[in-house]
Parts: structure tokens; C-alpha cells; sequence
């Protein structure tokens, strides 16, 4: 199997761009609040937390899932590969693969659909993000 190419600055500037717009939807500019809220956490229970390892490890995550698309998107010949087509495989891959599994677990956890919207639109934007970056940068 030949591997695709593989732009590391693309991939590590893409996971940085997905984590960055999570430190921005979880903060209280935007969902904080109301994410606690439905997952039932209280100001403690985040404060109490070992936030370097929650942020490192999301961090790596995000890395792996961005070479993953970067895989994807790259599996096409060099001259098909564009911002769009990147938008494209990031917001597909975020919706149909990642967003409908957590609403999937979610049914099972008896959780609210407020909170899949939340949760579920953020990696569907970020991979979404991750994609055009993929796609454009050449």
C-alpha cells in the first residue's frame, strides 16, 4: 500500500487549529456553562481536575484524527486535492463518523440532545477546519 503524502506542518497546525477552537467553544464565551450543566458538572468538578492531562491528551487525539483525514484527503491524486475538497472530507468525516457515533453512545447514556449538539457540532466545525488546512496547504 503506498501512503499518501503527508505535510507534517499541515497535520500539526490543523490538530493545534481543532484544539484551539475547543479551548474556544468550552470557555464561557460560548458553551462552558451550559456544557456543564448537561454533562451535571459542578464548578469543582473542573477545578479538581488535572486540566494538563485532560488538554495533552485531547490534544493527541485531535492529532491522530487530523493525519487520519490527512490520509483521506491525500488518497487522491495531488491535483484533485484543494481547500474545498478538504472542507469537504472534514465536515463528512465530522458528521457521519464522529458526530452520529456520539449521538449513537449519547442514546445509550440517556443524554441530552442539547449536549450532542454541543459536542457533536464542535468536531463536525474543527474536522471541518482541519480539512480546509489539510486541502489547501500544499
Amino acid at each position: 500500500m503506498d501512503y499518501p503524502f503527508i505535510n507534517i506542518w499541515a497535520v500539526l497546525v490543523s490538530a493545534l487549529a481543532f484544539w484551539a477552537l475547543g479551548a474556544l467553544w468550552y470557555s464561557p464565551l460560548l458553551f462552558s456553562k451550559r456544557w456543564q450543566k448537561e454533562v451535571g458538572f459542578k464548578e469543582e468538578d473542573v477545578t479538581g481536575t488535572n486540566m494538563a492531562l485532560v488538554f495533552g491528551g485531547s490534544f493527541v487525539l485531535m492529532l491522530l484524527m487530523v493525519w487520519a483525514l490527512n490520509f483521506v484527503i491525500n488518497s487522491h491524486k495531488a491535483e484533485d486535492v484543494s481547500l474545498g475538497m478538504g472542507l469537504h472530507y472534514g465536515a463528512f468525516t465530522g458528521f457521519f463518523f464522529a458526530m452520529l457515533t456520539m449521538g449513537i453512545n449519547y442514546l445509550y447514556q440517556r443524554r441530552s440532545i442539547v449536549l450532542w449538539l454541543i459536542d457533536g457540532v464542535y468536531v463536525v466545525i474543527g474536522l471541518s477546519i482541519a480539512g480546509m488546512i489539510l486541502g489547501g496547504w500544499r
